[in-house]
């Protein structure tokens, strides 16, 4: 076993029947944080019409998960 960090980040229009959501796993919380501000800032970055009408929030998640061998091996 081994403990990721889960990003997990929703989106929402009026147009929309329900809120969308995307998914990003990292080995480390610093990763997860670093792009978390990432997607925040992005967002921020949009124009008042587009952050009238798109909603979005984001979280980093701690899970403890089977080992990934992707993370295994490259020594972070």
């Amino acid at each position: 076993m081994m403990k990721v960090w889960l990003m997990v980040a929703f989106f929402h229009t009026p147009e929309m029947p329900s809120v969308k959501y995307s998914a990003f796993i990292y080995k480390t919380e610093d990763l997860c944080m670093e792009n978390l501000a990432y997607f925040l800032n992005t967002h921020e970055k949009q124009s008042d019409l587009y952050k009238s009408t798109t909603k979005t929030d984001a979280h980093c998640l701690e899970f403890e998960s089977f080992d990934i061998l992707r993370f295994k091996n490259t020594g972070i």
